[in-house]
């Protein structure tokens, strides 16, 4: 727990993996952005990713805790909306929160794209000590681990 997997290197993927993926969540906070730096040290390096929110947000520092425990990181990356995103393109978008799922099947009336969702539950309505608070964003980042590993990376059955 809290380790990533070895990275994978392209070409693994036989040509069936997408190669351009959207995370979406509501505000692009926490879900989204941590789909993403997973997303990005786990599949091959051509692959497309990006994430954005229904609405904007503010950027929350638990996820940077819980990323770096992983050797990962944002970077200078701040919270998006679907709006300020530079190409919209995407084979896939993933889905993190109902009000993501709904905007991004609205998308598909005017683009040819698959919308999967994978419900995520929202860390920041855990209350009590900073180190339960981390207990509940390890939890999400390691269910986003666990299903980006088996969904994409491995990519065995559907999405």
């Amino acid at each position: 727990m809290g380790r990533v997997p070895e990275q994978r290197q392209g070409g693994e993927h036989g040509g069936k993996a997408p190669g351009a993926i959207l995370f979406m969540c509501g505000l692009n906070t926490i879900r989204s952005p941590m789909a993403e730096a997973i997303a990005r040290y786990m599949l091959p390096q051509g692959t497309y990713i990006a994430s954005a929110g229904v609405r904007a947000g503010e950027r929350n520092p638990f996820v940077d805790v819980v990323l770096d425990e992983m050797g990962l990181s944002l970077g200078r990356r701040q919270p998006q909306t679907m709006e300020e995103l530079e190409d919209d393109f995407f084979d896939v978008i993933i889905t993190l929160s109902p009000e993501a799922h709904h905007a991004a099947l609205e998308l598909t009336r005017a683009n040819a794209v698959d919308v999967i969702y994978w419900p995520t539950m929202d860390p920041s309505a855990t209350d009590g000590t900073r180190e339960q608070v981390l207990t509940a964003y390890r939890e999400v980042r390691d269910y986003l681990l666990g299903l980006i590993e088996s969904r994409l990376v491995e990519h065995r059955g559907s999405l």
